[in-house]
């Protein structure tokens, strides 16, 4: 009964990110093809953590709807996908792993990133604002 709960929640996140017009990478092929050209992209690492998971999906969903558009609206799994979400943290220097998190990587570089600490206990707006900032300065 408890696997099945956490299945449904798993499938749950994934599809809520994939609704919102996300594109999941599942491999570190697929995170390459993405990351590693010229080209803006929003990733989101996606996390089945309540109450953080909670506040970053909504605020994930919002972005994909805001007025400056990067390339690309990605998701890796952490947890699910790891070999993806490994690879994709190595696009993150500096940063320590965080999920779930966002950040932004232009043209192989990451330039933003909005770690757990400043997702979880905050409000979605809060977190919506962050990542509206750092469309607006890098894209």
């Amino acid at each position: 009964m408890q696997f099945s709960f956490y299945n449904d929640v798993i499938i749950g996140a994934r599809k809520e990110m994939v609704d919102a017009g996300y594109t999941e990478l599942k491999t570190p092929e697929e995170v390459d093809e993405i990351l590693g050209k010229e080209g803006t992209s929003l990733v989101y690492i996606n996390s089945v953590c309540g109450c953080a998971g909670g506040i970053a999906r909504p605020s994930a969903a919002y972005m994909a709807n805001y007025e400056k558009k990067p390339n690309h609206f990605v998701t890796v799994f952490a947890g699910q996908d790891k070999e993806a979400t490994e690879r994709a943290r190595t696009y993150f220097k500096g940063y320590a792993p965080s999920s779930p998190s966002f950040a932004i990587i232009k043209n192989g570089e990451v330039k933003a990133m909005v770690e757990r600490h400043e997702i979880e206990g905050h409000e979605p707006v809060e977190v919506v604002q962050k990542l509206e900032k750092y469309f607006d300065e890098f894209l």
